[in-house]
């Protein structure tokens, strides 16, 4: 993680499995606006990413004072971004209008789950 005058630049996430749209915890869905739809909901340990047709939801869990900050980003604020495709693994990268810098990481990926990947990578830019 990179860091300017003791402020995070870019914050990440390791994604490490899929996890059931439909079945969402409650907390979970508390953030979801009425009419909006989940497309794609991820996990890691601790933390949780749900993409729905409007905004990305991240819950980032602090592992050690087991803080959460919820980040609601719409996918309008997006700037830029870039899909990186390694042997079992892929990043989302994203840069935002207000010059922050998020990384997406998903490991433990097959063949499958990539193609999956690229296609919420392109219904984010199509919707954006």
């Amino acid at each position: 993680m990179a860091y300017i005058k003791y402020k995070e630049l870019t914050k990440y996430f390791n994604f490490n499995k899929e996890i059931d749209k439909d079945n969402l915890p409650g907390y979970v869905t508390d953030y979801l606006k009425k009419g909006e739809v989940v497309i794609k909901a991820y996990k890691t340990t601790r933390d949780k990413g749900i993409f729905t047709n409007e905004r990305m939801i991240l819950f980032d869990v602090n592992p050690i004072s087991n803080n959460k900050k919820i980040h609601i980003i719409p996918y309008s604020s997006i700037s830029s971004g870039a899909i990186m495709f390694k042997k079992i693994s892929a990043a989302i990268l994203l840069s935002f209008d207000s010059g922050y810098q998020l990384k997406l990481n998903f490991v433990r990926m097959n063949a499958k789950d990539k193609t999956e990947l690229r296609k919420l990578y392109t219904y984010i830019f199509e919707n954006k």
